[in-house]
């Protein structure tokens, strides 16, 4: 399997905790980031390694401290984090998450890269978030570090059930690990309604990302929300291109 896939691999066929019946699938996420003004209070911290494609640093980390938690009158639950970023086992930067819509028993996870380099060097650290069952919505926040500068480049979330679902492709084609220019786009894999071997491919959503000096900018290349490319094709074939 191409490196560029295991990622999203994982999120496809990484179903083994059981979907609790009394909760519902997570609403849409809306993030935001904030700057770091001073120490609070937490209620919960969670450490998360950083793995580079099966192996885990022990010097490389993110603690992850529960900073504010409240659900709405509908019982969807907001939480805000503080990530703190440790190279070499010492805190480098931070930044600041809100999250809308969260469930209980969510877990947290990183790699490094975008999936399309060799990770290791990679300034590039993808942080994810969310309940590990099928049916259930995984935050996904893209950060580029440099230094003790930090940038939340881009925030996206998924979805996969046995297979089907809809999650972010990263291609880039200078294999560089720090690139000018970098690309993305949202696929979603649906099954058909009246034959379950059969689904519809779509692609929507294509951005283009360009170095401008310590930053990225994103520019949308196709309508936003708009499917710009689908086909049809059976669930065996789709995995198999994988």
């Amino acid at each position: 399997m191409k490196p560029q896939y295991l990622f999203i691999a994982c999120l496809l066929i990484g179903c083994q905790k059981p979907k609790p019946a009394d909760q519902p699938i997570a609403a849409t996420p809306q993030t935001q980031t904030e700057s770091i003004a001073a120490k609070e209070s937490f209620l919960k911290t969670d450490t998360i390694s950083i793995a580079d494609y099966g192996e885990t640093s022990k010097d490389n980390y993110i603690l992850a401290y529960l900073l504010d938690q409240k659900a709405d009158k509908d019982s969807i639950v907001t939480s805000k984090y503080l990530l703190d970023f440790y190279q070499n086992k010492t805190k480098t930067t931070s930044s600041k998450i809100t999250i809308k819509g969260t469930d209980k028993g969510s877990e947290w996870s990183a790699i490094y890269g975008l999936g399309t380099e060799n990770a290791k060097s990679s300034p590039f650290v993808q942080v994810s978030f969310g309940y590990p069952a099928c049916g259930y919505n995984q935050n996904h926040y893209l950060y580029y570090l440099k230094n003790s500068d930090i940038q939340l480049v881009y925030d996206w979330y998924t979805m996969s059930d046995s297979g089907w679902g809809s999650w972010v492709e990263f291609e880039n084609p200078s294999a560089k690990a720090n690139p000018e220019s970098f690309y993305c786009k949202t696929v979603s894999f649906v099954p058909d309604d009246n034959d379950e071997n059969m689904g519809m491919v779509t692609h929507s959503d294509s951005i283009v990302f360009r170095l401008n000096g310590d930053h990225y900018k994103k520019q949308l290349l196709s309508a936003k929300d708009k499917t710009y490319f689908e086909k049809k094709m059976s669930f065996d074939d789709f995995h198999k291109q994988e």
